[in-house]
């Protein structure tokens, strides 16, 4: 989860100043959280606690109200008013908040069903479904040992994404697309054509369009994928979070053994919040 949510915090500076590139700084003074981690915490939240999806998003989005965070106009209606019925969105809301299932659930059924779960309270349309699914689907694999060529077939033949197009031949033609079906595939490929948790997240920024998210969603499965996510991204990424959401990612990780320390890649610069381990 840390994966998404550090993905999110990279790519907030280019979502509206997108770079074609993968030669860009990682962070700055500008990178922030966005509504894509808000709505990750939300639904770890909600996973730790019990208390419904909605109620959980709901709860999140009058804590951190608002338009500054990148919310889409009609999900800052629902979520601010007393209807909580879903609004058949298939916008990419729905996986970039779902990378928690992928770690919470140890089924290929349990994470189908409580992925669509998840979406379903906002993001009932059917590609809005299959976008979460395919997201928490390829998370849930990565981390369970599947190669890529495994995970791409799966997210291919259960999805029909196309996941066969290259980088060098999206970039120079993509544009801004909120929708699942317009950059949930460029994400899964970003992860794809990477070597490590960085590159993949400098090739989902390097795309351009919805940078945050796009970077937010291969994040999520490149730390399942890699072991973690590197010591130096993950201590600036938690030190951009606020006591409040750092507090759910330390516990959800701690619950579910995501603790990017259990990588032999990552060295944190302090002791791990975790468990102590440098």
């Amino acid at each position: 989860m840390l994966g998404a949510i550090a993905g999110d915090i990279i790519g907030s500076v280019y979502e509206f100043n997108n770079i074609k590139s993968t030669d860009f700084p990682l962070f700055s003074r500008k990178s922030f959280f966005t509504d894509d981690t808000i709505l990750t915490v939300a639904l770890a939240d909600s996973i730790l606690s019990g208390i419904s999806y909605v109620k959980k998003i709901k709860e999140y989005y009058n804590l951190y109200p608002g338009s500054s965070y990148g919310y889409g106009g009609r999900f800052r209606q629902w979520a601010a008013s007393d209807n909580s019925k879903p609004y058949n969105s298939f916008g990419n809301g729905s996986a970039m908040r779902v990378s928690p299932v992928g770690w919470a659930y140890n089924t290929p059924d349990d994470v189908l069903t409580e992925a669509e779960r998840s979406a379903a309270v906002t993001h009932n349309h059917p590609e809005g479904i299959k976008g979460a699914q395919s997201v928490a689907s390829a998370i849930y694999l990565a981390r369970s040992g599947s190669s890529k060529d495994e995970i791409k077939k799966y997210i291919e033949s259960t999805f029909s994404y196309n996941l066969s197009e290259k980088l060098d031949d999206i970039r120079p033609k993509y544009r801004f697309d909120e929708t699942c079906q317009g950059s949930v595939p460029q994400s899964i490929i970003a992860f794809l054509e990477s070597d490590s948790y960085e590159d993949a997240v400098r090739k989902a920024v390097s795309i351009g369009g919805d940078s945050d998210t796009i970077a937010c969603i291969a994040g999520g499965i490149a730390e399942a994928f890699y072991g973690g996510v590197p010591g130096e991204i993950a201590d600036r990424a938690l030190s951009i979070l606020d006591d409040r959401l750092r507090d759910v990612v330390l516990r959800f990780c701690k619950a579910y053994n995501c603790c990017s320390c259990h990588s032999t890649t990552t060295t944190f610069s302090l002791p791990c919040p975790l468990c102590d381990f440098r």
